[in-house]
């Protein structure tokens, strides 16, 4: 693990990536990463959440700014602009289930190639999907998710990388750490080694690459 400037961190960021972002509603995002995204005008973006939070707020920043030209979200409902964009053709969304959406990064972490799922059988979700029968049961085939980056924040970061989450600030970052190629973590706090309580690491510090220092 390496520690890093926040301007460090985003300038890794090439234009069309794909990126993970942990939060919910923009809970547990890493909203200083997200700013410095717009300020340093990464563009092109496939960005994988779970939602876009809402105009100006976490993910939403993003979109705003028209820095994402593809979304895998659970829901998008709180966020008009991101609604006005893929009504407008300007915005490529994929709306998975929300556990779905979960499992299909899990999946990406864990080497597995999807996950069977009886979610979305008879709606549109089911569209272009292997359907595959067990034991007299169908099944949709959904994909695993991997990105080239994962974004993610926690409570509380050791100095070699070792994270811990504050409530349901966890969602899905955890999932995420292990699902990109390179994983930037910001955090609230960092603290030295020994603190964090072995019992208490939910993210390991061999899964984080860069760790992104407080101001």
């Amino acid at each position: 693990m390496h520690a890093i400037t926040l301007e460090q961190s985003v300038a890794m960021i090439p234009d069309g990536a794909s990126v993970m972002i942990g939060g919910f509603m923009a809970v547990g995002s890493p909203n200083r990463i997200i700013d410095e995204i717009v300020r340093q005008n990464k563009r092109d973006l496939t960005v994988i959440a779970n939602d876009t939070a809402a105009p100006g707020r976490g993910i939403g920043k993003l979109v705003g700014a028209k820095l994402v030209s593809r979304l895998i979200v659970s829901h998008i409902g709180l966020n008009p602009e991101t609604q006005r964009q893929m009504t407008a053709g300007e915005l490529d969304v994929e709306l998975v289930p929300q556990g779905t959406l979960a499992e299909r990064i899990r999946a990406g972490g864990c080497g597995l190639g999807g996950v069977l799922t009886r979610t979305g059988i008879g709606t549109p979700v089911e569209q272009g999907k292997p359907n595959i029968e067990i034991a007299g049961i169908n099944y949709l085939l959904e994909t695993a998710l991997q990105a080239d980056f994962a974004l993610i924040h926690a409570f509380l970061a050791d100095h070699v990388g070792n994270l811990s989450y504050a409530l349901t600030a966890r969602n899905f970052n955890p999932v995420m750490a292990m699902s990109a190629q390179t994983v930037i973590a910001s955090a609230d706090n960092v603290v030295p080694v020994g603190v964090i309580s072995p019992d208490h690491v939910m993210t390991p510090a061999p899964l984080v690459d860069y760790l992104v220092g407080n101001p």
